[in-house]
């Protein structure tokens, strides 16, 4: 919110330059995104009045312009806005002068004519389209008449100003508003803001004569109407105007205006209806019902839901409650009869049907953030009076009340041992009371307990806790020394899981992934794709977009987008891995998913690339990341036997190249290649992946002992060559062996797969290296052949195999 300096100094004396200013908020309040002054960066641009014109004669929609800048002579200006007039005083850019985006005017000639400079609108020196007055909107913009020729032209239009533009948090709601700022801003420099509180002047017609609410309490707890007649509609004086656009809100009229300047100056929003668009007398806050619409002041047409609150007369809904106005009641040029609604809203409904309808405007910001409750009537008297005396209208006496209740100030006791004691000072009595009567707080002190009596403009403070930030805030942060804490400390260190998750990034890294991090939500579509079990989705109720509407349920498809943008962007090699939580519910009723740590690797193209081979055949296959899984979970000393056994129940992985990995016959995951359709709808090269329970990996028991010593005995070989059916895998051959291999089989390394010429159809010849040793003693020859003799035996005897 952009807070106007010069008008913080009409309720307070601020002897400080902005920018001290903004960084005392900043220490003390909230944070300040930047300190702007409109008029910085612009240069020599001064009042003219427009003293004669004619056409252009080589145009027929330019006029040449004599205009009085101030100097001895009139200067020529060609101009081709629609609305230049003789007489006006207006916004002119001389030659060598800067305007907005930096743009140096220079003495040029516009179609053969000498112009001297520039006639500006407003958006041309710096101004937002978006709060330029439509009336000056598609033209030049004319300066008041008491405007000094030749002077800059920068205090009549408020650019001269410096604003404020502070970033609120949610819990400070109170200082979205220009009284809210200034009562902050008169705790910490001891001050009383001199706020200016109205006093309406009535007609005796009542306002209970033309109007009845009738408001359900549990939408708006507060709601309140005031009637005014007669008003003429018209453009606000320039003060009001200048107000608003350096506030960033675009002037309408100077009854619209009314309701923003409260809203910008108290922080109450109100709005205004037209009282004659009204179907009956009875206004009503309610919910809205099944398959009403409403046509928004932004010209939207909006289906409401029946969660929405609605403000209807007799007939239909007439506003988005706390939101946006209605199209239906708006005020125009016509509107004789102004409605003005002054309420509170709960906030939570006004979130929500803001965010049903993606219309986050300034009234549905305030409300959400809270509003001074004590204050409705208040700011409802100044907005009546304010159209009384810039619009002429005659305010009805009375304010019709359609829901309230009895708003009292907080009482909160704190003692000053608990202050002290929190915030390392040694504050006395009388300090801290000065500070809650800085803050405009009632207080008393009895023994050294303080009673804070905290008025309604401060809704976020409930809590002792709360007065202790006060006090902090007010002393000031800086003023607080700096203390060790005392006594015993712990030494911290990481989990055994938090170890396992990081050694697991490592051993990937090391493996030759890259870590990718994708986002948790996704379509509900890519949630359920490689399910490693049956799990219900986890919707959002209200997604920022279309394709983060649900939690993941696998990792594997993020990295799969991950590798379609790197291969949209013709970057073929793409080797990642992810470790992070996938979501499952057990039923639809569950409130709360359960959270479940993977880790998840996708290869595309070759893992190590190698310029002087052919990039075809060196790509990644499933043999080659099973070595990196394989790898991986040696790595991490898992104790039990690893099994990689074909299946075909994922059917986005290819049936025949995907396996469930198991250990000691528990499913912790599965590898394979992405089914070819699966590839091409994420517009994928080919492509393998893994994804592993990470949760069941660590909850796995390990091997505590991993160290071996390297044995000072020699290793012996021995080599055999299979004759097997092609059924036989090489799992169940190497299951045999070590089965049956003795107690110096240290591996078995497969060297050779063959099936072709010289052997029958349906079988395969494999080769394996059996490896040896003793680490006690040197093996003896008969040693190695009884138990090679008993390994070729099995594997005879149990796989039918034929010794080659």
């Amino acid at each position: 919110m952009k807070i106007s300096y010069s008008w913080l100094n009409e309720y307070l004396d601020l002897k400080v330059a902005p920018q001290d200013l903004a960084e005392k908020i900043e220490r003390s309040s909230v944070e300040v995104d930047e300190v702007v002054q409109p008029s910085a960066g612009l240069k020599k641009i001064v009042v003219g009045k427009i003293m004669s014109m004619a056409p252009h004669p080589d145009s027929d929609h330019l006029n040449v312009c004599q205009v009085d800048i101030g100097e001895d002579e009139l200067s020529q200006i060609v101009c081709g806005a629609p609305n230049v007039e003789t007489g006006k005083k207006v916004i002119v850019a001389l030659p060598g002068s800067r305007i907005a985006n930096n743009v140096k005017i220079k003495r040029s000639k516009m179609r053969g004519v000498v112009s001297n400079g520039m006639i500006c609108a407003l958006d041309e020196i710096g101004f937002e389209k978006d709060v330029v007055p439509k009336e000056w909107s598609e033209g030049i913009y004319f300066l008041p008449e008491d405007a000094e020729i030749g002077a800059p032209v920068y205090s009549y239009i408020g650019m001269d100003d410096y604003l404020i533009d502070v970033d609120v948090t949610p819990n400070r709601g109170d200082m979205l508003s220009v009284y809210g700022v200034a009562n902050d801003l008169g705790a910490i420099y001891n001050q009383t803001p001199n706020l200016n509180h109205p006093s309406v002047e009535e007609i005796d017609t009542a306002t209970s004569d033309k109007v009845q609410l009738d408001v359900d309490d549990q939408v708006a707890p507060i709601y309140k109407m005031r009637i005014v007649e007669n008003v003429k509609i018209q453009a606000s004086p320039l003060w009001l105007q200048i107000k608003l656009w350096n506030a960033g809100v675009r002037p309408i009229n100077n009854v619209v205006d009314v309701t923003n300047y409260i809203l910008i100056k108290y922080g109450q929003p109100l709005h205004a209806f037209d009282y004659n668009k009204f179907d009956g007398n009875v206004v009503t806050a309610r919910y809205a019902k099944a398959g009403e619409t409403l046509t928004t002041l932004d010209e939207e047409e909006r289906e409401l839901d029946p969660h929405d609150i609605v403000i209807a007369d007799s007939q239909k809904p007439i506003a988005l409650a706390g939101v946006m106005g209605g199209l239906n009641s708006e005020i125009d040029d016509q509107t004789t009869t102004v409605a003005i609604e002054s309420a509170v809203f709960t906030p939570t409904l006004i979130r929500k049907t803001a965010q049903r309808h993606n219309l986050h405007t300034s009234a549905a910001q305030h409300f959400e953030r809270g509003v001074n409750r004590g204050g409705v009537e208040e700011a409802l008297d100044a907005a009546a009076q304010m159209m009384h005396e810039l619009a002429n209208g005659e305010v009805l006496s009375g304010i019709e009340t359609g829901a309230s209740y009895d708003v009292k100030d907080e009482v909160i006791d704190i003692t000053l041992t608990r202050i002290n004691h929190v915030l390392g000072t040694t504050l006395t009595a009388d300090q801290v009371t000065q500070i809650f009567k800085q803050l405009g707080f009632g207080v008393s002190l009895s023994d050294e307990t303080f009673k804070v009596t905290v008025p309604p403009r401060r809704w976020d403070i409930h809590i002792p806790a709360d007065l202790l930030e006060e006090v902090a805030r007010i002393y000031g942060y800086d003023e607080i020394p700096a203390t060790l804490p005392s006594g015993p400390t712990t030494l911290g260190k990481l989990t055994e899981k938090q170890v396992l998750i990081r050694s697991s990034r490592q051993l990937l890294e090391a493996l030759g992934l890259n870590q990718a991090i994708s986002y948790s939500l996704t379509t509900a579509d890519k949630a359920g794709h490689f399910m490693m079990r049956d799990s219900h989705e986890t919707e959002l109720s209200w997604p920022m977009t279309a394709d983060h509407t649900t939690l993941r349920m696998n990792l594997i498809s993020g990295l799969l987008d991950d590798i379609a943008y790197n291969n949209a962007r013709h970057v073929k090699d793409v080797a990642l891995y992810e470790q992070g939580r996938v979501f499952y519910k057990d039923s639809a009723d569950q409130v709360r998913p359960s959270e479940v740590e993977h880790i998840a690797g996708a290869v595309s193209g070759q893992l190590v690339v190698d310029p002087l081979r052919n990039a075809k055949a060196n790509a990644v296959d499933f043999y080659q990341l099973k070595g990196i899984v394989e790898q991986y979970l040696t790595n991490l000393a898992i104790k039990g036997d690893v099994e990689f056994v074909a299946t075909d129940r994922y059917p986005e992985m290819h049936p025949g190249r995907t396996a469930d990995i198991l250990i000691h016959g528990h499913n912790v995951g599965f590898i394979g290649q992405i089914h070819p359709l699966t590839a091409e709808s994420y517009k994928i090269n080919e492509t393998y992946v893994f994804e592993l329970n990470l949760d069941a990996l660590l909850e796995m028991p390990k091997e505590m002992n991993q160290y071996q010593a390297i044995s000072k005995y020699p290793a012996v070989t021995r080599d055999v060559a299979l004759l097997v059916d092609k059924t036989v895998t090489n799992a169940e051959i190497l299951a045999q062996i070590n089965k049956r291999g003795g107690a110096y089989l240290k591996s078995v390394h497969l060297f050779d797969v063959y099936a072709g010429k010289n052997v029958p159809n349906g079988k395969q010849s494999l080769a394996y290296t059996l490896t040896y040793q003793n680490p006690q003693d040197t093996l003896t020859d008969d040693e190695v052949n009884q138990a090679f003799e008993k390994v070729q035996a099995t594997l005879v005897k149990e796989l039918g195999a034929e010794i080659r």
